[in-house]
């Protein structure tokens, strides 16, 4: 999927404005969507640098695979009707990514440098939130373990000193595989391709 801009020239190359670089169920999702919200999710994470500089292919990836992932928890949680924000999360959310910024004339620059509006961070923003708490509210209580589970971990890891701190680094694997299931089953159940640089590359070439 293409988007192109006609040149005054008619004898002139048409200008490449946009492509799709993955779809969901035939919604797609574009390079310069892929761009801006990478730099969304990479800055709300802590990494302000990645606001402007230029961002590397394995990173682009990863950060398709997240936003693919987090599109398709959101997906479900639309259909069950279930884990809705709390009154002011995402405008609390919004003005902590704001403050990420050294100014508020980087913020805007940020902004305009995609052409985005205060409307399409929160947007991205929301997802975020929205499928963090699908994934919580789904599978936190099943990630949960016993005290003997807990022992048996710290056994087999004895640098662990407290079985508190083994209860709580087995909870958070086990949740972690819960949530790698969770997504592989959603990924089975919708239409996820990969297009363009993303797309996998064919077995048995050169």
């Amino acid at each position: 999927m293409l988007a192109y801009a006609a040149e005054p020239n008619p004898a002139s190359v048409p200008r490449l404005l946009d492509r799709a670089v993955a779809s969901i169920d035939g919604k797609a999702i574009t390079a310069s969507q892929l761009d801006f919200e990478a730099r969304v999710l990479l800055v709300n994470a802590g990494g302000v640098s990645a606001a402007f500089s230029p961002l590397d292919q394995p990173v682009l990836e990863s950060s398709l695979r997240l936003m693919i992932d987090q599109r398709l928890a959101v997906q479900e949680a639309d259909k069950l009707e279930a884990y809705p924000l709390d009154p002011g999360e995402l405008e609390k959310a919004i003005a902590e990514f704001r403050a990420r910024f050294d100014s508020e004339s980087a913020f805007i620059r940020f902004l305009d440098a995609h052409e985005a509006e205060l409307g399409d961070l929160a947007e991205v923003l929301r997802r975020n939130l929205r499928s963090q708490r699908a994934l919580e509210g789904k599978l936190r209580l099943r990630a949960q373990v016993s005290e003997a589970e807990a022992r048996t971990y710290q056994t087999a890891h004895p640098e662990l000193k407290s079985m508190e701190q083994a209860r709580a680094l087995l909870t958070q694997k086990k949740f972690g595989d819960l949530v790698k299931q969770e997504l592989q089953e959603q990924r089975r159940q919708s239409d996820v391709r990969l297009l363009g640089p993303f797309a996998p590359k064919p077995s048995g070439g050169p």
